[in-house]
Parts: structure tokens; C-alpha cells; sequence
């Protein structure tokens, strides 16, 4: 061990010469003998210390133990008592100070030596782990201050997407408002073409083949626009539950023929309508999205002259319902994506679409609570299966 420059606080003369000469035998240096805490204080306020012998019962104002309170207080030094009592009352008095060790007079070299040794070895200690708690505290300071900064960022990010999709919402519903009325105008002109090539015209056959394609171009366009209405609703968090009474019968009927009348590939919906009460409670807009948009997908991508099997039924308060067809199926690998927006699969060819049917579909089943399930195979098919609980 390296020799310290020790301070000895001992108001026994002769117990202090003794420690002098026992620490000095050890090749420590002796900073002075204060005989009392106040001049222990005033030494330490003038020199530095390694360590202090500190007697515990010393005379006057400041006894041992409120002596090393203020050491303790004050400067970084450990503190060794002495003290010739070991009694419980004495001890507790020690522990309470937190003394880097305490020797028990009369003592001896041997002894005296393992005790610095110890105080010295736990001082070093203390002040390796204290340094550690700083040095982890200002990480933690650094880490907590980067943390704050960067969730500042996201929200900023958060709060600036916000505006961005609100901004594109309304865009999208302005935008589409805007072509509905030059929609209508235009079916409605295409409507009297097809009228008037019903009297004799040189360019009869003619005018109502273009008036066909503007009617179906203008229907296509207008379906999409209501397509992106609804998302627009939908990323707002407008589209609300609205149930109320609806005439089943009349209901499904009219989705049928509404699909088959849209219907380009002579393409026939097998109808089987069991079980059913003759009025239900539900959104009826709801419903109507769910089954116009798998009817209407599943004609479009069976065979030309081919059927699709539309089944509907009850079963305890939950309305079942599946649309099967024989078309194009759905490749295994593209089926998790198919009720992402704007998805088609790789294998639809030419045949048109926006890819948004299938994701009003999910959404409107979500609003009211059901669920959409399918099974498809490549160029077998594919068969949707709806569930839709109902209120009582």
C-alpha cells in the first residue's frame, strides 16, 4: 500500500503519540495531532488528507462522530474511528456515520494496517460507484433529453401526415363531387342519343353502339367515384352505423338486378334466397356495398355465358350469404393482399378495374362488425363467404 498523509484527531496525548509512531512504522506520513474537532476542521480547511483517525469521545463542542458529519459533509476523505468501547449503543452510533472502518484500543500494528487497508480499498470503491452513478445519470440525462427530442419529431411527423391525409381527403371528396355533375350530364346525352337513334337514321346502328360505350364508360367512371367517396369517408372516420328496417326480399332483388344489368359477359347470378325474415335491421348502404361488390367481381371475372351461385340465408340472428363463381381464381401467393386498396392480381389480364371493391367490401363488413372469408383456386374459381350479425 502506498504511504497516506493521515490526520490524527485523538485529545489522549499518549494514544496519539502511540498511533503516530505505529502509523509512521507503516510509512504513512503524519499531516498533524488535532486534539479536538474544531481543529481537525480548521487543518482540513488549510491541507489536504488521505485519511482521518477520528477518536469518537472527544472533548469539547464537536465530539467524533458530529466531527466526521461534517467531514463527511465537506470533503471526500474516509474517516477511521477509534474508540475504546464495542457496547451495541456506541456501534449503532458508528454505523450511522458510514466510517470507511472503526479500530477497537488498544490496538495493534497488525491490526491497525488491515483496518487502513480496508478503509482506503472501501473508500476507492465508493468512489468508483459514485462516479459510475454519474456517468450513468448523464447518459441517462442524454438518452432521456434524445428520447424527448425524437418523440417531438414524430409528433411533429404524426401531426404533419395528419394534415397531408386531411389535405388529401378533402382534395379527393372536392374532386370528386366536382365530376359528378358532368357525369350525370354526359349519361344523361348519351341516354338521348340512344333515344333518338330509335328513329329512322342513316346513322342508326352507329349512334347507338357509341351511345352504349358512353353509357357503360360513364356508369364505370361514376362507380368509381363513388369507390373513392366512400374511402374518402372512410379516412375522415365518417362512415357511420346507420340500421334501420329494410324488406329483405326487395332489398336482395334489387342488387341483383342492378348487377345484372351492369353484366357485359352474359354472365347469369343463381339466386337461392332461404330463411330469411321478411325484414331485417341493418345499414342498408352497408349491405348494399358488401354483396353489389362481390356479385358485380365475381361476373366480371367468370367465363362469358358462365353463373355465379349467390346463396343467402339465417342462422341464429346472423345473416350468412356466399358468392361463388367459376372464373380466373386468385393466385395462392397474391390472396393476403387481396383486400389491400387499389390491389388486383397478377392474372386479371384486360379485364378492367380499380381494385377498390374488395377493400369497400372488407371495410363495410368491419363496420358492422361480421366478417368476409374466401377459398380460391387459379382458373377453378373462387367462393365468398359473408357474416353479418344482426340486431334484434
Amino acid at each position: 500500500m502506498n504511504p497516506l498523509n493521515i490526520l490524527i484527531t485523538e485529545d489522549d496525548t499518549v494514544s496519539a503519540l502511540l498511533l503516530k509512531k505505529a502509523l509512521e512504522k507503516n510509512n504513512h506520513k503524519i499531516l498533524a495531532i488535532a486534539d479536538s474537532g474544531e481543529e481537525a476542521l480548521e487543518i482540513l480547511e488549510e491541507n489536504t488528507a488521505d485519511m482521518v483517525m477520528m477518536d469518537i469521545n472527544l472533548a469539547g463542542e464537536l465530539d467524533g462522530i458530529r466531527t466526521t458529519e461534517i467531514i463527511n459533509e465537506k470533503y471526500a476523505i474516509p474517516v477511521v474511528y477509534l474508540t475504546a468501547s464495542s457496547d451495541e449503543e456506541t456501534l449503532q452510533k458508528v454505523v450511522g456515520t458510514n466510517p470507511s472502518a472503526y479500530v477497537i484500543k488498544p490496538f495493534n500494528i497488525r491490526e491497525l494496517n488491515m483496518v487502513i487497508e480496508l478503509a482506503i480499498f472501501k473508500d476507492r470503491k465508493e468512489k468508483e460507484l459514485q462516479k459510475l452513478n454519474e456517468l450513468l445519470e448523464e447518459k441517462v440525462k442524454i438518452r432521456t433529453a434524445e428520447l424527448n427530442e425524437a418523440n417531438k419529431e414524430l409528433q411533429r411527423s404524426l401531426e404533419k401526415e395528419r394534415e397531408i391525409n386531411e389535405l388529401k381527403s378533402r382534395i379527393v371528396l372536392n374532386v370528386s363531387h366536382g365530376f359528378k355533375t358532368p357525369l350525370t350530364s354526359i349519361l344523361s346525352s348519351a341516354q338521348l342519343l340512344q333515344k333518338y337513334a330509335q328513329k329512322d337514321h342513316p346513322f342508326k346502328a352507329k349512334m347507338v353502339k357509341h351511345a352504349d360505350k358512353i353509357e357503360a364508360s360513364v356508369r364505370n367512371l361514376n362507380n368509381l367515384l363513388t369507390n373513392v367517396l366512400f374511402f374518402g369517408k372512410a379516412d375522415e372516420n365518417k362512415i357511420a352505423y346507420k340500421p334501420g328496417k329494410l324488406y329483405t326480399s326487395a332489398f336482395f332483388n334489387e342488387v341483383i338486378d342492378v348487377v345484372q344489368a351492369g353484366v357485359e359477359n352474359k354472365v347469369t347470378i343463381a339466386a337461392k334466397i332461404e330463411k330469411l325474415p321478411k325484414t331485417i335491421y341493418c345499414d342498408q348502404d352497408l349491405l348494399y356495398q358488401i354483396f353489389e361488390n362481390l356479385l358485380s367481381n365475381a361476373a366480371k371475372y367468370s367465363k362469358d355465358n358462365g353463373e355465379v351461385k349467390f346463396n343467402v340465408w339465417m342462422d341464429e340472428n346472423i345473416l350468412h350469404a356466399s358468392i361463388k363463381d367459376a372464373g380466373i381464381g386468385i393466385p395462392a401467393k397474391e390472396q393476403a393482399q387481396l383486400f389491400d386498396r387499389f390491389f388486383r392480381a397478377g392474372n386479371v389480364g384486360i379485364i378492367e378495374g380499380s381494385g377498390l371493391g374488395l377493400s369497400i367490401v372488407k371495410k363495410s363488413v368491419d363496420v358492422l362488425k361480421g366478417e368476409v372469408t374466401f377459398e380460391s383456386e387459379v382458373k377453378k374459381g373462387t367462393t365468398f363467404f359473408v357474416r353479418i350479425p344482426l340486431e334484434k
